[in-house]
């Protein structure tokens, strides 16, 4: 049995659940197949290797000759280890709705959105200088410790710098609704990550 599945993030909406307005993330996860497999014998460990379809070729049924020419074929490669040795095919389709259920946990992991350079207000959240009585400060960091006087600065010392591109996780996500037809699925809640970015959901 594998232990996640991949997907992209679509974007954030809003879906009446029991008389309540639940915001929900849209996660499209179709298109997905094996593209190889791994076992304990011959790679070390078990695991499926899966890749996704570009849109030129989505609905045509899946050949062995596109592992000749993946890059050609697939947007993205990548692995998903198993739990339990199973007997998987290569060529056969990721579902979601075979691996969760409405109601399940998830957590998901996605890479933040990237802000460039920021300073400290944006990126560590500081409130700034008094904004009146004559304050020259703007929004410059501030006092950096004693050790400025030696050259030095204190390890782990919020400043500015690359805000961003970040590995994340959003634990204990609920699983509003899956959708087989659209090959999409809700998630309660925001996950890392800009519309159209990878995003990897397990069970928590």
């Amino acid at each position: 049995m594998i232990t996640g599945l991949w997907g992209r993030k679509i974007g954030m909406t809003q879906v009446f659940v029991e008389n309540a307005v639940v915001p929900v993330t849209v996660i499209g996860t179709g298109n997905w197949f094996i593209t190889q497999v791994k076992t304990q014998a011959n790679d070390g460990y078990d695991a499926v290797q899966v890749g996704q379809v570009k849109d030129k070729f989505v609905g045509t049924a899946f050949s062995k000759e596109w592992l000749k020419k993946p890059k050609h074929y697939f947007t993205v490669l990548r692995e998903v280890r198993l739990d339990i040795a199973a007997e998987s095919k290569v060529g056969e389709a990721i579902e979601a709705h075979r691996e969760l259920n409405s109601g399940d946990l998830v957590d998901v992991f996605g890479i933040t959105k990237g802000c460039g350079y920021a300073g400290v207000v944006r990126r560590h959240r500081f409130g700034g200088p008094p904004a009146s009585h004559g304050s020259t400060m703007g929004k410059k960091t501030g006092s950096l410790s004693f050790f400025r006087s030696q050259g030095k600065v204190i390890k782990g010392k919020r400043m500015t710098g690359h805000m961003g591109v970040d590995k994340r996780v959003m634990a204990n996500l609920k699983v509003v609704r899956i959708e087989p037809e659209a090959q999409i699925m809700l998630v309660k809640g925001c996950v890392p990550g800009k519309a159209g970015s990878l995003v990897f959901v397990r069970k928590a």
